[in-house]
This record gives C-alpha cells, structure tokens and sequence, in this order.
C-alpha cells in the first residue's frame, strides 16, 4: 500500500526532528516554514525532502499536513489565512495539528476546513525535545474517530503512546492542563528546595529524596539535577510557552466558569518570571526569578 503524501509546517525545536523519523520512514514529505533555512536543513539532511514556498503549496503536494506551531493564531493564520492550507487541500484530506493551541481556536479552524471537506484531528504532544528525538512523544488526540484512527500509524511512528480523549479540541484542552499542573509542579518544587537551601539541605540531595517519595514528579526526575542544581538552565522548551499554556488552561477554566485559586496565583507569578526574563529564555530561568525572590540559591556554588 502507497504511503499517503505528508506536508510538514513549523520545523523549530520539536517540528524538524519530528520531520525528519517521517522522512526516514519513506513517507513523501513536503515541508514548509517562515524560517527558509530550517526548511533548507531537513531537506539536506534527508533525502527526497521537498521545500514549499508557503502552506497552500503544502497542501496541494499532501494528503495529510502536519503542523507544530506556537499558538493556534499560527494555526489558524496558516490554515486559513492568504496562500493558506486550505486554498490547497483537496477533498479528503487532513490537517493533523501536534502544536500547543487555545482549544476554542482550533474548533473554529476546524468547522472553517469542515466545509470544503477536509477533517482536523489535535494532537499535542508531551515528552519535549528528547521525546521528539527518540520517536517517544505522547498524543493526546482530538478528533472524530475515522479521522483519529487515519494519523494512528503516523503517531505510532512519532511516539510512544496516544490517548484519544473525545471531539476536535478535546487535546489542545488536554495538553493546557497538563502544562498548567507542570508549572505548578515545578513551582512547588523550586519553592521547597530554596526552603531546604536556606536550612543547609544539599538540593541534590533533597531531589534524591523527592524522587523515592511522595513529592517525586517528572520536573524532579529530569530537571532539577539536570538543569538547576548545575546552573545549566537550559532547558528547549521557552518560559513565555509555558506562560502561554497557562493562560490558556485559565482561559479555559474561565469559559466553564471555574475559579482555579492556586493555579491563577501560579499564572500570575510564572508571568512575573517571564517579565523579568530576556526574550527566548529557557522554563529554567523560573528558578533564576525564584532565586532573586528568595535571595536562595538552589544548588551550584555560591554566587
């Protein structure tokens, strides 16, 4: 059986190794994005690899487009915006979107591409740069199900496991929560270590011990030791996104009518970090705001 034809729109920091496990696999790949020269890097390193000049072009040469971009705006504006995606989609064909976006907007996007016949399924991904790298992102999947159960071998190929929680939207709803309860997590984290710093606990070993205990978390498995307690705070994934995603789950909660005490007090102070940080810092540099709060430094030597 012929490998449908795939689109690929948004190569940044999860898009272009995702791009490059479809090349591998022999799917007939078309990419696009507003950066030539990560569009020129793919197709360079992988054989067969087509540039597009924009989305609509992308369309035209796909069956199924994917698209990783920072907020549903971008979806939206390259779905449906001039030389957009749907001045060349065909009937039959699918906008598979794996990017972070506003729920509302992409039900919107959807019922637009709707009425020239073509399905939209959400799809955002966990697991970050490393699980990208490795194949090992996990979906969380909105859609209707002859149209989840068509991009099923495409995620199979890109990650590790897919949860298809209900209609278009139902992922992007998912994926704010998750990054909502992440922040907070990470916050907390932060917060406890500087308590201990302040009382002479070594922070890496308090990691140790949250990570056998009940405090242990996927930010104190794989971030703390590896990104703060050694200074790196280098983390790929930007803090003004996850303030973003944030907002989103608030406005989200919001819409339902729900009152979220904690994580609203966490939105605004994630927020306060990103003001005080320069444009394009790591989720790390939270810990660096933190640290001057506190006027604690968790783990390194002493500055």
């Amino acid at each position: 059986m012929d490998l449908p034809r795939i689109g690929f729109i948004g190569l940044g920091v999860m898009g272009s190794p995702m791009a490059g496990h479809l090349a591998r696999a022999g799917y007939p790949l078309t990419v696009h994005d507003v950066d030539a020269s990560k569009a020129e890097a793919v197709a360079a390193e992988h054989q067969g690899v087509r540039i597009a000049p924009d989305p609509r072009s992308v369309a035209e040469a796909a069956d199924i487009v994917i698209t990783m971009l920072p907020s549903g705006e971008y979806v939206h504006e390259v779905a449906l915006g001039d030389a957009g995606l749907i001045e060349g989609f065909s009937p039959g064909s699918l906008l598979l979107d794996t990017s972070s976006c506003e729920p509302w907007l992409t039900v919107r996007t959807a019922a637009a591409l709707a009425g020239v016949g073509v399905d939209m399924v959400d799809a955002p991904v966990s697991g970050a740069l490393m699980g990208a790298r490795a194949a090992e992102l996990v979906f969380m999947v909105g859609g209707a199900a002859d149209a989840v159960e068509r991009v099923a071998p495409l995620l199979e190929l890109l990650g590790k496991q897919s949860f298809h929680l209900g209609p278009v939207g139902a992922g992007h709803a998912m994926k704010c929560i998750n990054n909502m309860i992440t922040a907070m997590t990470f916050m907390a984290t932060a917060e406890g270590l500087a308590v201990g710093a302040r009382f002479g606990l070594d922070p890496d070993v308090m990691t140790d011990v949250l990570n056998v205990s009940t405090g242990m978390s996927w930010i104190s498995q794989t971030h703390i030791k590896q990104r703060i307690t050694n200074r790196a705070f280098d983390d790929p994934f930007k803090l003004a996104l996850m303030v973003k995603d944030i907002g989103i789950a608030m406005e989200l909660a919001a819409r339902e009518e729900l009152s979220l005490p904690l994580s609203n007090r966490g939105h605004e102070l994630w927020a306060s970090a990103g003001h005080a940080a320069d444009e394009g810092a790591s989720i790390s540099e939270m810990v660096r705001w933190l640290e001057h709060e506190t006027g604690v430094q968790i783990g390194g030597e002493p500055s």
